[in-house]
């Protein structure tokens, strides 16, 4: 059965870093595009940063560009999402997901298996 659980979420301060997890059972996340997605209240989920599964190319939204980082470690099967200098806006809760197909996109339909998501506040 295939599973993602996300970790690493909670309060932080504005500036502040946090390192998100997610975990995969079932398959591994070497052979799969995985991508990270975030939701705040009231709005549309939308994609944050992914990562392919052949090269590692990695692709990231604009607004986190130079401050977030996504990264794989193929021997514990699990992505990361490393977030620096963190602003109010990022508040959402964040989802990981894997996509059966080969290219890494950050479109929400693109992906097929999703994690239950970790929520991240940023506020003083």
């Amino acid at each position: 059965q295939l599973q993602l659980v996300e970790s690493g979420g909670g309060l932080v301060q504005p500036g502040g870093s946090l390192r998100l997890s997610c975990a995969a059972s079932g398959f591994l996340v070497e052979y799969y595009p995985i991508a990270w997605f975030r939701q705040a209240p009231g709005k549309e989920r939308e994609g944050v940063s992914c990562i392919s599964s052949s090269d590692g190319r990695t692709v990231y939204a604009d607004s986190v560009k130079g401050r977030f980082t996504i990264s794989r470690d193929n021997a514990k099967n699990t992505v990361y999402l490393r977030m620096n200098s963190l602003k109010p806006e990022d508040t959402a809760v964040y989802y990981c997901a894997a996509s059966i197909a080969s290219d890494p996109s950050l479109e929400v339909f693109d992906y097929d298996y999703w994690g239950q998501g970790t929520p991240v506040t940023v506020s003083s």
